[in-house]
């Protein structure tokens, strides 16, 4: 339910974002959001702000940046003394890590392959798989 206008309440900026209610209330909890101004009967009024960090924190998720990954997004935006190169670097590092991920990905891939293709899928209690994955 919208509060007023420009204002959410936490389910409605749930809605809104696609982010579940208790996440947000996660991120709170180790102040990647920053806390929302209260009504008078105590609930939580969100607004533009919390909105647009939302959204911000999801897509990062969704690169696969970490929680300290959009911590490190988030800092100097919020003392406002950040470059345009300070964040690239960072998207950079985290870029060579999922390129590095996706090599270890592709390695499993095979080895998963291999070790399938091993396998007749006989009724046997012996199987190859088995016994590569209880191998050095």
């Amino acid at each position: 339910m919208h509060t007023r206008e420009g204002t959410f309440s936490r389910g409605a900026l749930a809605r809104v974002t696609g982010v579940n209610g208790e996440t947000i209330r996660y991120y709170e909890g180790i102040g990647l959001m920053p806390d929302p101004h209260r009504s008078a009967g105590g609930h939580r009024i969100y607004d533009r702000s919390h909105l647009q960090r939302l959204r911000f924190i999801r897509r990062c998720r969704e690169l696969g940046f970490s929680l300290n990954e959009v911590r490190a997004l988030l800092d100097p935006v919020d003392r406002g003394g950040y470059t345009c190169a300070e964040i690239r670097d960072r998207a950079t590092v985290h870029l060579k890590d999922v390129t590095r991920k996706m090599r270890d990905l592709q390695r499993m891939q095979r080895t998963l392959r291999t070790m399938i293709a091993s396998c007749d899928g006989g009724s046997i209690p012996e199987c190859p798989i088995i016994d590569a994955l209880f191998s050095e």
